[in-house]
């Protein structure tokens, strides 16, 4: 059994800054590619950003030069760095990832619960 549990969320003014950390715990042989992606009250669940376990990155205009993901491999853990927060970053946040349990197995896709996020003054 894999979870994947998100913290950080949280109330905070326009231009502050909050760090959402993503935890991946139970059978996990290997962590591939995670994400975060968000889903704002009324809208589609969106991209947000993307690390390889390489250390390769990939974000969302909306967010680039913002936000900055990292994992920390040895912790089995997924960073969300989030500054200059605008009310329009308000949303949802989940954590996303591929993970294989077993050697020579596919990644399966797994989801966190989320954490909530709001911006405003």
């Amino acid at each position: 059994q894999v979870q994947l549990v998100e913290s950080g969320g949280g109330l905070v003014q326009p231009g502050g800054s909050l760090r959402l950390s993503c935890a991946a715990s139970g059978s996990i042989f290997s962590i591939r590619t995670m994400l975060w992606y968000r889903q704002a009250p009324g809208k589609e669940r969106e991209f947000v950003a993307h690390i390889s376990n390489g250390g390769s990155t990939n974000y969302a205009d909306s967010v680039k030069g913002r936000f900055t993901i990292s994992r920390d491999n040895g912790k089995k853990t997924l960073y969300l760095q989030m500054n200059s927060l605008k009310p329009d970053d308000t949303a949802v946040y989940y954590c996303n990832a591929f993970i294989s349990t077993m050697p020579a197995q596919a990644a399966r896709q797994y989801w966190g619960q989320g954490t909530q996020v709001t911006v405003s003054s």
